[in-house]
């Protein structure tokens, strides 16, 4: 069983549009997981350091989110996922949905203090209601 923690040890977010002009009815949001490296800690255990970033087209702000998910299992899946990440093979699916959870609630906090829109997919409606 895996078992990951992750640790947030940097929150930045810059807004650069002025608070004095409204934002722009269409905006794009980026968002990207960047998982740069995976160190064995011990038999049992590895860490993953990460890099979140949420980026908006036109560029009205930019908010990143620095930590790392500290990977508790068993040595035969430590193993393997260290092998993985030497052949160059994306981290593990349960790595990244951790770390983008966290990572996203995160985020969302810092763009409600910015005042700008929420790195979220729009909420659309059920197919059957659209009529």
């Amino acid at each position: 069983m895996i078992r990951i923690a992750v640790q947030v040890t940097n929150l930045s977010g810059e807004r650069y549009w002025g608070y004095d002009a409204q934002l722009p009815a269409q905006v794009q949001i980026g968002v990207n997981i960047n998982i740069v490296g995976l160190d064995q800690k011990g038999e049992l255990s590895a860490e993953a350091p990460f890099v979140f970033t949420v980026t908006y087209s036109p560029s009205i702000a930019q908010l990143s989110v620095k930590g790392k998910a500290q990977v508790t299992a068993d040595k035969n899946e430590i193993a393997k996922m260290l092998e993985e990440h030497k052949q160059n093979k994306p981290p593990s699916t349960a790595v990244i949905q951790a770390v983008s959870s966290i990572a996203m609630a995160e985020a969302i906090i810092l763009s409600k203090s910015l005042g700008v829109p929420p790195p979220l997919p729009p909420m659309s409606m059920p197919s059957h209601q659209r009529q």
